[in-house]
């Protein structure tokens, strides 16, 4: 399996890793079939996302994808946040492997379940649409390469 200089960049020198302690909004996400498990947490200031980090159990690619996605997100407002596609995190990293692009799912999922924690928290409606991993029949190693690879969201 083939991975980018930036996936590599990303996985032995991820950005971004801790806790935020008095985070605003913390996403806990994970994929049973892969085990890799996710956690980011917020901080918001006028509905803008001020400080993001992750903590990632999980194999290199999840390591990468989270750490790219927390540089992306980070001065973004929330709507641009949860807009952020799977597509976008992998190319930001050079691409991903085939089998590897459920974890560029995983990233997004734990940034959106972040922001629609902090909007709960806050008497407000989710804006996220709901996350892929939500759906108790989403396997991401069931989907052909090619439909992964090819579908924006």
């Amino acid at each position: 399996m083939q991975y980018s200089e930036k996936v590599m960049d990303h996985f032995n020198n991820p950005r971004n890793v801790g806790v935020i302690d008095d985070a605003d909004g913390v996403g806990e996400v994970g994929n049973p079939v892969c085990g890799d498990m996710m956690k980011i947490s917020i901080k918001v200031d006028d509905d803008s996302i001020s400080d993001v980090m992750f903590q990632t159990l999980g194999c290199g690619a999840a390591i990468a994808t989270s750490s790219i996605v927390t540089e992306m997100a980070k001065g973004m407002t929330l709507e641009q946040a949860v807009a952020i596609s799977k597509k976008q995190v992998a190319d930001e990293l050079d691409g991903l492997p085939p089998a590897k692009m459920h974890c560029s799912i995983l990233a997004t999922d734990g940034l959106k379940a972040a922001v629609d924690d902090y909007l709960n928290k806050n008497g407000r409606e989710p804006i996220s649409g709901g996350l892929a991993h939500d759906d108790p029949n989403f396997d991401p190693h069931a989907i052909e390469p090619e439909e992964v690879c090819d579908v924006e969201g």
